[in-house]
């Protein structure tokens, strides 16, 4: 049977325009941009493990399943005569090359700092020819999860001067929120103070150019990966934690590394 599309990347799109055509799929031709949301949130976090494991095959099949997601929703828009597939790669590429002086024009920089430096002014120009008052830090999406938006909120602010002088002044930062968290005895303010420990830590992290959702999450791995083992131990034994004291706790949970 001859393959249904054409070579390269023009495949995925033909796919999902033959998938939402009369006669096409029922459950394709149902979904909207509303309705794919969540597909769209699950194949951003799934192609996220896979980059994590450095799993490249695995890689390969999750940027697949989000490219269906673009292709999902640039042929519903294509279908309402608000925008199609070429459209959105062409405005991406225009919107690039704009932002990328130093490349495709006569701009030079110094490293990555000056260039995200440059984007942001630019984007913050660009705003202003459109009439726009809008601060560059309400740029940042608050649908993302707390401690994206965190880290993104302190990016645009940083690229515009907002800054900590070095790492250890964000550390002591992080130490002083530390300490008013640790006084606090009001339910609410601890809440807050919490909340301000946080961002802190997010501002420490970003200032080590580290990245404090992926050390999060790698940390999250390797508790699991540490209790899983110590649980095993203990299983094999016909115990539970519940059965064992701090003492001995402790014990399995530092040979368990």
């Amino acid at each position: 049977m001859e393959k249904p599309y054409s070579d390269g990347i023009a495949a995925i799109f033909e796919v999902v325009h033959r998938l939402r055509a009369p006669g096409g799929c029922p459950w394709d031709r149902e979904q909207t941009h509303e309705s794919l949301r969540p597909y769209l949130l699950e194949e951003t976090y799934e192609l996220l493990e896979a980059i994590d494991a450095g799993d490249g095959g695995k890689m390969m099949e999750e940027l697949g399943d989000l490219l269906l997601q673009v292709a999902m929703h640039a042929e519903i828009a294509a279908e309402e005569g608000r925008f199609d597939a070429a459209q959105v790669s062409e405005a991406v590429a225009a919107k690039m090359v704009k932002r990328h002086p130093h490349v495709f024009g006569d701009v030079s920089v110094a490293n990555a700092d000056e260039v995200l430096r440059n984007w942001e002014h630019q984007k913050i120009h660009e705003s202003r020819q459109a009439g726009s008052d809008q601060s560059v830090v309400d740029r940042v999406p608050a649908s993302l999860p707390a401690l994206a938006w965190a880290l993104g909120l302190q990016k645009r602010a940083a690229r515009v001067g907002f800054e900590f002088s070095s790492p250890a002044a964000a550390a002591e930062s992080v130490a002083e929120e530390a300490k008013e968290l640790a006084e606090v005895t009001d339910r609410e303010r601890a809440f807050d103070e919490l909340g301000d420990m946080l961002f802190a830590i997010v501002s420490l992290a970003r200032t080590m150019k580290l990245n404090p959702e992926d050390a999060l999450r790698v940390a999250g791995q390797r508790f699991r990966r540490r209790f899983a083992a110590a649980e095993a131990s203990l299983r094999s034994e016909g115990k539970s934690f519940a059965d064992i004291d701090t003492e001995e706790m402790n014990r399995r949970w530092e040979e368990a590394r």
